[in-house]
């Protein structure tokens, strides 16, 4: 079981080094940076679509108050702990608790 884990290291260590080798020798295409510069941004909506989808009224509480502190301070960390107190606390005036 050791060999195994050790293996799999070693196998996620190499594509995330290669990775980066090929990225020193290789200059990606325009639009290959440009992809890369919006990912973040990308995967929080994967994150956030699923909730919203369901149509929970604490999530949509949630991601308007992301959505302004985001706006109003231009900082991701207190916009993210700002929707998370918001649903918290919309889940806890509508359902008594999460």
């Amino acid at each position: 079981m050791l060999l195994a884990i050790l293996g799999m290291a070693l196998v996620t260590y190499a594509s995330r080094a290669g990775g980066y080798a090929v990225l020193r020798v290789v200059r990606p295409p325009a639009f290959v940076q440009a992809l890369l510069r919006h990912l973040p941004g990308c995967l929080f909506v994967a994150y956030v679509t699923p909730p919203l989808l369901a149509g929970s009224w604490p999530a949509w509480i949630g991601a308007a108050v992301v959505v302004a502190v985001q706006m109003a301070t231009r900082n991701i960390a207190y916009a993210i702990l700002a929707g998370v107190a918001a649903v918290w606390a919309a889940q806890l005036g509508v359902g008594g608790g999460p």
